[in-house]
């Protein structure tokens, strides 16, 4: 039977959120980020009918990328601020450490399917923007608008709200009371911190999938349309090794979701497997990435999944509920 990790969109007023394992699991295991039940199900029906580890994960992703799961991740979601929605989305073979990923992709829905592209057709990792568009078309994928009128209505009332919340930050005019364009001032001043927390907790619900063969054999992989109202151009960790996602069978998995700008400054999917690697609990292994984050940033809010080639795994959150369905 699956085992599935769920983080239910519920918040508590935690400074670190509880860890939760189960130790000794019988391969394969697949998890997944939030409660997106059918991608992970779609995941272990791969498997169980043969599939690679990669073809798990990319099975897993492009179901939520269909079904809209939660409206960040696949089209129609997270329009950024010139209401566009772009796409971010990443897969990684453990087994060879062969990594896709495309950022900021534009008017093609199978975000994760490019991926799988960039990672067996080129000897890059990433590919971004109208050019990772071209190159998605050139493998046959269809180009159409990622726009519907659930994303069109968030964009307008946002407008509508003098473009709040936003994330712009020492610019004229006042980006806190006023729409752009934006410029830099004349005096440059920095009277706070050089970071702060922008938009509902919601806008960060990245799908991030690991996946342990029978035979110990790993896979990671993200998708999604990043964060609400972002400037336009941004991506986030998803696409990013090692932030995102990252996958070692020497030593494990792991996936990240959460606060994009922040996770990408830690790789906590790469620390994560390389703390399981010295021999860490997976639980503990978790807990160790999100407690140096929180060190520099307390109200970091997000979560690492992560799993070991034993099948041993666990999640710690920063500001997430976490439960587990068997």
């Amino acid at each position: 039977m699956a085992r599935k990790w769920s983080l239910p969109l519920l918040l508590v007023p935690l400074l670190l959120g509880p860890g939760l394992a189960r130790s000794s699991s019988p391969l394969p295991l697949v998890l997944n980020t939030w409660p997106f039940r059918n991608a992970t199900e779609a995941a272990w029906r791969t498997l169980a009918s043969g599939g690679s580890p990669l073809d798990a994960v990319e099975q897993g992703c492009a179901v939520c990328e269909r079904e809209q799961c939660d409206g960040t991740v696949g089209f129609g979601g997270s329009p950024d601020e010139l209401g566009e929605t772009t796409l971010d989305a990443m897969i990684m073979d453990g087994t060879t450490m062969n990594v896709g990923a495309v950022g900021g992709l534009r008017r093609i829905k199978n975000a994760i399917g490019v991926a799988r592209k960039v990672l067996e057709h080129t000897a890059h990792t990433l590919l971004v923007g109208e050019s990772a568009t071209k190159f998605a078309e050139s493998m046959g994928f269809i180009s159409e608008d990622l726009s519907t009128n659930t994303s069109r209505a968030l964009h307008s009332d946002w407008l509508a709200r003098n473009c709040q919340p936003n994330y712009w930050r020492n610019v004229v005019p006042d980006a806190s009371k006023y729409c752009g364009p934006y410029k830099p001032p004349s005096i440059l001043k920095q009277d706070g911190p050089t970071y702060k927390e922008t938009g509902d907790n919601y806008s960060h619900d990245t799908i991030g999938m690991v996946v342990v063969h029978k035979m110990g054999r790993t896979a990671a992989g993200t998708s999604t349309n990043g964060i609400k109202f972002k400037i336009h151009g941004r991506v986030g960790d998803s696409p990013i090794p090692g932030a995102g996602a990252y996958a070692d069978d020497t030593a494990g998995a792991a996936a990240a979701t959460g606060d994009g700008d922040i996770l990408m400054r830690f790789l906590p999917s790469y620390q994560a497997v390389e703390y399981m690697r010295g021999g860490e609990d997976p639980t503990v292994a978790c807990r160790k990435v999100v407690s140096r984050i929180q060190k520099y940033f307390p109200n970091f809010f997000g979560a690492v999944i992560c799993a070991n080639v034993t099948g041993s795994y666990g999640t710690v959150s920063g500001r997430h509920q976490v439960n587990v369905n068997c």
